[in-house]
């Protein structure tokens, strides 16, 4: 079928496309159309030169104009006004994966008590080996014993006010070191975070540099923090991934199935909608009504949870979420925090879709609210499948379009699967570096952003990297991009540079490894550590580089701020809003080198952007010798 060159550019995806245009032929807005409607967006707000931190303005710095204001009525200059914001965008962001961390402590907490409705401890080894970080016995002692201890001691993480968090001991030495020289040497995250809320308060701190530095100190607690206590906690309650085959892409939901959509980030929520769809008791009732079964799909980073454990295919990524609606198959999209919009429920209005919320922190209008709780978890999800399979007898066979495209994928590289793959050590891989076979490794991440065409700043990226030999590792929608294009298989390494090919073929991987959610950007650090110590070195010295090539979120600017105070260069492709502050920008894209061994650069380019991270990996090797 021909699409309007608008379509066209909106997306590189056909099941996009499809969607796309059956959404303009009756007549349902998606977050493309709203975009356009935006333009041109504020100018100021894209400076990052906009204040609304007190009520004498709001102020905004003129930098199109030599008459316009250059100081709020405060006092306050450009770089000051951009520090502030970015700092709150950090603060926002690292809440928001920090608190998903401390949802799972408290699941965990709930299981150890035995109050846990259907939770049960599914690595104990990883539960065993946390332990012993905190210095908690485990020997002789049940497993629900040792996780009691465990969660109190990592509830405790949180509001910890004075010295350093237990997991930021993982990094090298050297990283460590270098963070209590700069004082960024993080506390508990919600001091952090509070410390920001504090300082950018009007008459605080007016030092843009003393600014962005208690913006890396929050951000680093988050990433060897809150997102990092989500992931090994997840690993713990709901298995530690291994390589796992399914499939992606809007061709993955069924004609004649109940098909549900798990969105958002928190597997506590998806993982009992899986178990409760294979309830005999729902499959019988779905039968009951018609269907030959129930298909359970995700959507961004809650779907990536459970594609890694469960082979859950994903229906697709941030900017699909309204079109797996438009195909009028899905009974239910079921929704817990982050990255959800609100437009999800006129679009289900349109259908038979019931839009179920379930989160006391996220409601939607339009929704049906059905409260998750922990303590009841099974019996609550069961609830929330009953609903969705006895709202199939209200589907319009008539309104059914499902695009016919999915890709298989190989998932579920977690730095324990990858160390399995290569034999049980990392020497493999790091010699592979050392010849040359892998010229380095490099971190793709990151949401979709109507301001770039859907999938298209992912793929291309992937593509040149893994052209000139460099092993990508991805999370999040960059990861379900990956999936829907073929890359996530071990055939994909045919389209690799001769070395990386011969590596993964041996290995039998993908040259595109999948490590799971936005929070499991954390397995990345992990994996870095690791081969920082093993060299000798420390992260910023590694031939290793990430991006996140259609970022929109304030987690992103918290996951950014941490991977670059961790050491690792990292090209964003969409703008963040500094470029009004002089100083800020320069001190992120330039002078942060300096003071943590790493900087950001900005190209939206993907091609371009590759070459950025190829050419300093390149300088990383030869400053290592290899």
């Amino acid at each position: 079928m021909a699409y309007s060159e608008k379509i066209l550019s909106r997306s590189i995806d056909p099941a996009t496309h499809e969607m796309l245009a059956r959404a303009e032929e009756l007549g349902i807005e998606t977050a493309w159309d709203r975009y356009e409607a935006m333009l041109p967006q504020c100018g100021f707000g894209e400076l990052g030169v906009c204040c609304r931190n007190c009520n004498m303005g709001p102020c905004r710095i003129s930098p199109f104009e030599e008459e316009g204001p250059k100081k709020g009525i405060c006092g306050a200059t450009a770089d000051i006004i951009v520090a502030r914001n970015l700092l709150r965008m950090i603060a926002a962001g690292a809440a928001a994966h920090s608190d998903h961390g401390r949802d799972i402590a408290h699941t965990l907490l709930l299981t150890a008590e035995g109050k846990g409705g259907g939770y049960e401890i599914k690595d104990e080894a990883k539960l065993k080996a946390l332990a012993a970080e905190y210095g908690i016995e485990t020997e002789g002692r049940s497993k629900e014993q040792i996780a009691l201890d465990l969660a109190r001691a990592i509830y405790a993480e949180f509001g910890k006010q004075e010295g350093p968090i237990q997991f930021t001991r993982r990094a090298p030495q050297k990283r460590v070191a270098r963070w209590q020289s700069l004082g960024i040497d993080p506390r508990g995250i919600d001091r952090e975070i509070v410390e920001i809320m504090h300082r950018t308060h009007i008459g605080v701190d007016n030092d843009p540099v003393n600014l962005i530095l208690q913006g890396l100190k929050a951000s680093i607690a988050d990433g060897w923090g809150g997102s990092m206590i989500a992931t090994e906690l997840s690993d713990v309650l709901f298995g530690t991934p291994k390589p796992i085959k399914s499939e992606a892409n809007l061709g993955v939901l069924k004609e004649d199935q109940v098909n549900i959509i798990v969105h958002g980030h928190e597997p506590t929520l998806s993982e009992m909608i899986v178990a409760a769809a294979q309830d005999p008791e729902m499959l019988a009732l779905a039968k009951k009504y018609g269907a030959k079964g129930i298909n359970v799909t995700g959507m961004c980073c809650t779907g990536n949870e459970v594609l890694m454990r469960h082979g859950i295919p994903p229906a697709g990524n941030f900017l699909q979420q309204e079109l797996a609606i438009t195909t009028g198959a899905v009974e239910a999209m079921i929704v817990d925090v982050q990255c959800i919009m609100p437009a999800l429920g006129t679009v289900a209005g349109c259908f038979h879709t019931k839009l179920i919320s379930t989160s006391p922190k996220a409601k939607f209008p339009g929704a049906t609210h059905i409260e998750f709780h922990e303590e009841r978890a099974y019996e609550i999800a069961k609830e929330i499948v009953r609903t969705a399979v006895e709202n199939y007898r209200f589907r319009k066979p008539g309104q059914v379009r499902i695009p016919k495209e999915k890709s298989e994928c190989m998932v579920g590289f977690s730095v324990e699967a990858i160390v399995s793959a290569l034999g049980g050590t990392l020497n493999p891989l790091l010699e592979a570096v050392k010849s040359g076979a892998i010229k380095g490794i490099a971190g793709v991440v990151g949401c979709n952003n109507p301001k770039i065409q859907h999938d298209y700043g992912h793929i291309n990226m992937l593509k040149e990297l893994i052209k000139q030999d460099v092993l990508v590792v991805t999370t999040g929608c960059n990861a379900i991009a990956a999936a829907k294009a073929g890359l996530l298989l071990p055939e994909a390494a045919d389209l690799a540079g001769e070395g990386l090919k011969g590596v993964c073929k041996a290995l039998g991987i993908p040259p595109v490894l999948h490590m799971g959610s936005c929070v499991d950007i954390s397995r990345i650090l992990v994996a870095c550590s690791a081969i920082a110590n093993a060299l000798g070195v420390d992260i910023s010295d590694l031939p290793v580089a990430g991006a996140a090539p259609e970022w929109m979120s304030e987690k992103a600017v918290s996951i950014g701020a941490y991977v670059v105070s961790s050491g690792i260069f990292t090209v964003l492709g969409t703008v963040p809003p500094v470029l009004g502050g002089p100083e800020v920008t320069k001190l992120l894209t330039e002078g942060a080198e300096g003071v943590v061994g790493a900087k950001f650069a900005v190209e939206p380019d993907p091609f371009k952007a590759a070459q950025l991270m190829v050419d300093h990996i390149m300088e990383k090797r030869a400053a290592l010798g290899i």
